[in-house]
């Protein structure tokens, strides 16, 4: 089967099991299950394989009835991800009856008819992709983080970002183009090593670059080289490290070898010390008393002043995806043992705190608002001395009685109750929240479908900082200003993760939703004269199935 066509099939048709279980499948328990759930298993696994219409499927089987746990305990027995990749033009699942045995069904999928051609407007989304890719000795090595002939001064949108490439990357996989994929991984790898320093201090072992830049340097005067030079932080706005960028290539690498069944390049001795130097710095040991990561400003996605310094949930999110996809893909042996167990240590104490402590919903609210405060004992119930009055007036009228979220932040007398868009997707997507909590996630999502959607998909958070919480949280940013940028702000292409976890979750009437309103956006908003990145992002949303 052509990749051209799996792109044409995933744009035009609800995904399918292959589209949805190469990367962005959520972690499946491997524990011996009783009889009545391998059936269920076995039964949702024969109904999903088969691509059909979200419209023909009846209410009952829209929301099935599941008796999931609703308790925190962490997955102990996880040892990782569901077990699908693809292999000479067919798909392999492997449903695992017990520890000892499973069973391999091949399904041939390379007979299929093409049902649909290219639009212009795809067309005209790839040109603009392959443009934007940046060559290193006549490699592809990754794409520019904007690519509009119009700016003059780029800064440094003209680099290739680690976490900005990840959906292009994911495009090209999806497309059967897996070299550009390779060449990213294996660049950032050797630029891992470099020596890099701010003010004569260099950070830990493992930090990756949050960007680079090929430039051509004379030798003499008739010889040039092309050279690759990472930025750490040392030049960026505001000097912050990267903590997302060894996260993001982590997750990149599984997705490189579940997509293109090439697992040599993850079992490498280089790829495999990088990780572990990037799991080594991420689990070193410090004065924090929580599992969560700390991390200053400014040190992912949202890389200006917002205020999430602390344990920002995305930066969880990541970090727990990170540790799944590591312990999958390290090799154990005498030398790693000891990092396997710290990672499944780290792995058990962190989803629980997430899911413990981070959840809010109107039963939460009201806890809080009992709070007793100054608490001074190993079994208190206020663990993080949070004051009643820190809970934001618009909260209880915003937040729908069967809905729910992940918090931004969560510090010591301090929760910070925004709506990151970002966390809260990627908590679904690594199955860091339970299934109760997914699903009230989506039925605040439903609920706010204006507040957190809106006419311009999608709300990076929710509400914005205006007034003094902007001048004082921003310092007054003239770039964040209220709704715009990162103070929530529209960033259309995060809307490839609704549309995978809604369709995970099967709960189709989102999903739906979902579909038409960026079909409507694509099909009334999209201009023929739209910028690049624009086209750009609408290509990663087609990719994604809407």
């Amino acid at each position: 089967m052509s990749a051209i066509y799996l792109l044409r099939k995933i744009s035009t048709k609800t995904p399918s099991r292959f589209h949805r279980s190469l990367f962005f499948s959520t972690f499946s328990k491997e524990s011996k299950p009783d009889s009545s759930r391998t059936n269920s298993i076995r039964h949702l696994s024969s109904q999903r394989f088969v691509p059909s219409s979200i419209y023909r499927f009846p209410q009952s089987k829209i929301l099935p009835n599941r008796k999931f746990s609703t308790s925190v305990e962490t997955n102990l027995n996880d040892k990782s991800f569901e077990r699908i990749h693809v292999q000479s033009g067919a798909i392999l699942e492997r449903i695992h009856k017990n520890e000892e045995e499973e069973t391999v069904s091949k399904v041939n999928v390379g007979s299929e008819k093409v049902v649909r051609e290219e639009s212009e407007a795809e067309k005209e989304a790839w040109r603009i992709l392959e443009n934007a890719v940046v060559r290193y000795c006549g490699s592809p090595v990754g794409t520019v983080a904007a690519n509009d002939p119009g700016d003059k001064m780029p800064l440094n949108y003209d680099q290739v970002f680690i976490r900005d490439f990840v959906p292009s990357a994911l495009a090209f996989l999806l497309k059967g183009e897996g070299d550009i994929v390779r060449n990213f991984l294996l660049h950032t790898l050797q630029l891992q090593s470099w020596e890099k320093t701010v003010d004569c201090y260099s950070p830990g072992q493992g930090l990756m670059p949050a960007s680079f830049k090929v430039r051509t340097v004379a030798l003499d005067e008739n010889t040039t080289e092309e050279v690759l030079d990472p930025d750490f932080g040392e030049s960026a706005i505001g000097r912050v490290a990267p903590v997302d960028s060894g996260l993001w290539w982590i997750i990149l690498l599984r997705a490189y070898g579940k997509i293109t069944g090439d697992f040599s390049l993850q079992e490498r001795i280089d790829v495999q010390t990088g990780i572990k130097l990037i799991m080594n710095l991420c689990l070193a040991d410090g004065f924090d008393m929580f599992p969560t990561l700390l991390v200053t400003d400014g040190s992912c996605m949202i890389d200006r002043r917002m205020g999430i310094h602390g344990h920002p949930l995305e930066i969880q999110s990541l970090f727990y995806s990170a540790l799944r996809c590591s312990r999958e893909m390290l090799s154990v042996n005498d030398s790693s043992k000891n990092l396997v167990r710290a990672i499944n240590n780290r792995l058990s104490a962190l989803s629980f705190h997430i899911r413990e402590y981070y959840w809010v919903d109107i039963k939460k609210i009201n806890e809080i608002y009992r709070y007793k405060t100054e608490e001074y004992s190993t079994d208190a119930t206020n663990k993080f001395n949070i004051y009643p009055e820190q809970i934001p007036p618009w909260l209880m009228d915003w937040i729908p009685e069967q809905g729910g979220y992940l918090l931004g932040n969560l510090q010591p007398a301090h929760m910070d109750f925004r709506f990151f868009t970002l966390g809260n997707f990627w908590s679904i997507v690594s199955s860091l929240a339970t299934p109760k909590q997914n699903e009230a996630i989506l039925n605040l999502i439903e609920a706010k479908w204006d507040d957190i959607i809106g006419n311009m998909p999608l709300k990076i958070c929710y509400p914005a900082l205006e007034y003094d919480d902007w001048r004082i949280i921003t310092g007054s940013d003239p770039k964040n200003t209220p709704w715009s940028y990162h103070n929530s702000g529209s960033w259309p292409t995060l809307l490839w993760q609704v549309s995978r976890y809604c369709w995970e979750f099967r709960f189709h009437r989102y999903y739906l939703q979902s579909l038409n309103m960026h079909k409507c956006y694509v099909l009334i908003n999209l201009p023929d004269n739209a910028n690049e990145t624009t086209k750009i992002n609408w290509l990663h949303l087609r990719i994604s199935g809407v």
